[in-house]
């Protein structure tokens, strides 16, 4: 039981971490993107609405792996 419990905060953090690099990757492309003139506006919506779309999987995950502690 405690090996499962292991074993999935261990995919979980992995998954985390892919998230994460994802997320800052994506920050890179839109910047460099933006820096060009002119840019596709509507291809930095897109990367804007995906990297928000990390932003709410990693906190899921962040949620999952640090449970809230009631004092």
């Amino acid at each position: 039981m405690s090996d499962d419990l292991t074993s999935d905060q261990e995919t979980l953090q992995l998954r985390l971490n892919e998230l994460l690099s994802e997320h800052r990757d994506l920050d890179d492309v839109i910047a460099r993107i933006t820096d060009e003139q002119p840019f596709d506006q509507l291809q930095v919506q897109r990367l804007k609405k995906r990297k928000l779309g990390l932003k709410d999987e990693i906190l899921q995950i962040e949620n999952e792996l640090l449970p809230d502690i009631i004092a």
